[in-house]
């Protein structure tokens, strides 16, 4: 893909400061960045791929940790058909409630429900689970869940995303935090619970920060990434980052994306129809 081009930035860092600590947080939306930082995409197209999910579906649809619903939303507005049912789980209340919001004229109900706790439905209940970057997935409750040759069908954060930017916060890391999230771990773990991958792609993807503010925000944002992060606690490196930034041009990083499909045995048809 061909990024969009930086926009050039004025203020002083004070103001960049300013500009990225005062961005709302809720949601998935990702639109205020245009201009400020890019992430390449994994080519598997993860929301086209659900939209074409969904419209093949037959059964009740769960997304999970669906964010403001915004990804949601876009499947569903692009679907050939809706499924009889769509329920969606969030667990930090800003977001519930601006998931209801977007996903109301799609007729998707959301529930909330904290990120670990079991999932709030019946066994066997649902025939195609979705969720993009949930912060753990729930492989027991996932299977539970799913009718047989019902799917499971994600897009995770893989082994050490953006951690030249993490680094550069928290100096370097131990190694095992570098290999958690292990596609094949995740693998492992899904198989463990009764569960067959179907499909595992994993891709690693150029992401560039054009000013300071776009790195505030983004931590500010994805709280996991910097845990704990202020503006004030971090400052003389904020500083540091944003003369560099001005010096040498954008801050690179890597992002760490997998695709992951797992069917639950059994059943009729293609994984979640």
């Amino acid at each position: 893909m061909t990024p969009p081009q930086p926009r050039t930035r004025t203020g002083t860092f004070d103001e960049l400061l300013a500009s990225g600590a005062s961005v709302p947080t809720e949601g998935w939306d990702f639109s205020w960045f245009e201009g400020r930082a890019t992430e390449a995409r994994p080519s598997w197209g993860y929301a086209t791929t659900v939209a074409g999910r969904l419209g093949a579906v037959d059964g009740p649809v769960l997304d999970v940790q669906t964010g403001g619903g915004e990804v949601l939303a876009f499947a569903l507005g692009r679907a050939s058909r809706r499924p009889p049912m769509v329920a969606a789980t969030e667990g930090w209340p800003p977001n519930v409630r601006r998931a209801a919001h977007t996903l109301r004229p799609y007729g998707a109900a959301v529930v909330a429900a904290a990120e670990d706790a079991p999932l709030p439905f019946a066994d066997g209940s649902l025939s195609l689970v979705t969720s993009r970057h949930p912060v753990r997935p729930l492989w027991d409750e996932i299977a539970r869940v799913l009718r047989p040759g019902g799917a499971y069908l994600a897009q995770h954060v893989g082994p050490a995303s953006a951690f030249e930017l993490v680094e550069y916060f928290l100096g370097p890391l131990p190694e095992g935090s570098r290999t958690a999230r292990d596609p094949g771990r995740e693998r492992r773990d899904a198989e463990a619970a009764g569960l067959e991958v179907v499909e595992l792609r994993a891709e690693r993807l150029r992401m560039e920060f054009f000013d300071i503010a776009a790195v505030v925000h983004f931590l500010r944002k994805v709280i996991w990434m910097v845990p704990g992060f202020t503006v004030e606690a971090y400052r003389p490196r904020l500083r540091e980052l944003h003369e560099r930034i001005e010096a040498e041009g954008p801050f690179v990083a890597h992002s760490s994306r997998h695709l992951v499909e797992a069917r639950r045995p059994g059943g009729p048809g293609r994984p979640g129809a």
